[in-house]
């Protein structure tokens, strides 16, 4: 099973319609790592790392998202997997 890594920014309307909770619900659901919040500029980031295949779904989800959100850009970049695993957080703040 080989490990993957991503760290994603999601633009487009994708703050007050409870984004980064569907985020954290999927990715707990896919068995990933890793943590989403809001940035300043309106996006949201997230960084994810487990299995490479369910990576690739969160991925994926990410241009649905929420059923209120409205993507329309979803920019990832590929990290080294550090071995993360203590779940999926909202940070806030």
């Amino acid at each position: 099973m080989s490990q993957k890594r991503v760290h994603v920014v999601v633009e487009g309307r994708v703050q007050g319609v409870y984004f980064r909770a569907y985020t954290q619900e999927e990715a707990i659901r896919l068995g990933l790592s890793g943590w989403v919040r809001n940035r300043p500029d309106g996006s949201v980031e997230a960084v994810a790392e487990g299995d490479a295949e369910a990576v690739a779904r969160l991925l994926d989800w990410f241009w649905q998202g929420s059923p209120l959100s409205l993507v329309s850009r979803v920019r990832v970049n590929e990290e080294a997997p550090i071995g993360e695993t203590k779940g999926f957080e909202i940070h806030y703040g």
